[in-house]
């Protein structure tokens, strides 16, 4: 048996947290579950959507850990085209086209968020 038991948070690299706090609460409706000082002069700063699930930490970009990549990371709606139309009608920077649906792979596309950063989002009944 693990003694790990969930995805707990996911690091996701930004210029500015404030800016990316505006981002993903603004243009995902993501909550601001942590905000807090940390290090010398640094914040820790989470975000995740209602009703739980994983965050996303939103920490200062660095030479070695740089924004504007592909983050790997998932999220899901119980509809994508809703969620594509809703997040293209807000600016967000998605994909025009959205892929799979076929009934072996889910309906899905991708978008960047303010930085660059590339995640997906993957219809989930």
């Amino acid at each position: 048996m693990s003694l790990i038991t969930r995805v707990g948070r996911v690091m996701v690299p930004v210029a500015s947290q404030d800016a990316a706090i505006a981002f993903y609460r603004e243009k995902l409706g993501f909550e601001l579950v942590a905000d807090v000082p940390f290090g010398e002069g640094d914040r820790w700063v989470e975000v995740a959507p209602p009703g739980g699930g994983a965050a996303l930490a939103l920490v200062p970009s660095r030479e070695q850990y740089p924004a504007g990549r592909s983050t790997g990371i998932a999220l899901e709606s119980r509809d994508a085209r809703a969620a594509h139309a809703d997040l293209k009608a807000k600016g967000v920077d998605v994909d025009t086209a959205l892929m799979g649906g076929d009934g072996t792979v889910p309906l899905l596309f991708f978008f960047r968020d303010r930085d660059a950063n590339t995640l997906m989002v993957v219809e989930q009944p």
